[in-house]
């Protein structure tokens, strides 16, 4: 069985590092001329898979905006996850989930494991009870070869003075949160020959440099980088934003391209995954 990392690389290698985002916000819905319902989430759902099948090969669902509508919601994410994994595409399940013992295990098997209903390729969580706190979730996600994406220095403006706070204590005395736990996920990604399995979520929006967060602790580490498009960063800009790890990033669009309607959203897509293609080495 092949590790999460190593199913990225093939797919970077395949269909470039381009995610598509399926979040179906209210007025995204509405411009799609669907209803602001279940019904209404599923049906753009599977229109973005359709979308997205062929032109890149990674979609990232938002799970809240199926959340919203509660257990109807749930049962239209169950139909897009399955969808989009029958298409062939890595789905990223956006959960941002977090906790420890037992509660953050059953968060990690409801989304990794194999056969559930809303199994998913990755899941984005947080790590504020500590990078620890995820063992039983790294372990899960290992035995079934699937990835997850910590939070580490998000795109929203709210999160810098917490991201930023510099360690007292502890091993990583002196460095940054962001950057202690990018470092605690390269060192679980030390082993792999490539790519890890366990990636970091880092935005597009900021500088990494500021976040205290060096090169040379990514350099096994998949990031997972939203912020491009809606949020004000360009894709062409992505090599200069992330630099020599450049080659690790999934750079994620969602409403920049999804504005374009769904008979517009396709070119869209294949332009800027062309844009990104030409500005980041294979």
């Amino acid at each position: 069985m092949l590790s999460f990392g190593e199913r990225l690389d093939a797919v970077f290698s395949a269909s470039g590092r381009l995610c598509l985002g399926i979040d179906p916000h209210a007025f995204l819905l509405d411009a799609w001329n669907l209803p602001d319902s279940a019904a209404g989430a599923r049906e753009f759902g599977l229109r973005c898979v359709d979308v997205a099948a062929g032109v890149v090969g990674i979609v990232k669902p938002q799970v809240a905006f199926f959340e919203r509508f509660g257990s109807a919601g749930f049962s239209a994410l169950e139909a897009v996850l399955a969808a989009a994994r029958g298409a062939g595409l890595l789905v990223i399940a956006d959960a941002k989930r977090g906790d420890v013992g037992s509660t953050v295990a059953a968060y990690g098997a409801a989304w990794l494991t194999p056969g559930s209903a809303l199994e998913a390729d990755a899941m984005t969580l947080s790590a504020y009870q500590g990078v620890g706190s995820l063992t039983d979730v790294i372990s899960l996600a290992d035995a079934g070869g699937k990835g997850l994406f910590i939070l580490a220095a998000t795109s929203n403006p709210e999160s810098v003075d917490t991201q930023t706070a510099v360690r007292d204590r502890g091993q990583h005395r002196g460095r940054t949160v962001a950057a202690s736990i990018v470092g605690d996920v390269q060192q679980l990604n030390s082993s792999a020959s490539g790519l890890g399995s366990v990636g970091v979520v880092i935005g597009a929006t900021v500088r990494s440099a500021d976040y205290g967060i060096e090169a040379t602790s990514l350099s096994k580490t998949p990031v997972l980088a939203p912020g491009f498009g809606e949020q004000g960063a360009l894709i062409a800009d992505l090599p200069a934003l992330f630099g020599s790890v450049s080659g690790n990033v999934i750079a994620n669009l969602g409403r920049s391209v999804l504005r374009a309607g769904p008979d517009g959203a396709r070119s869209e897509l294949s332009t800027q995954a062309a844009v990104l293609a030409e500005g980041v080495a294979p």
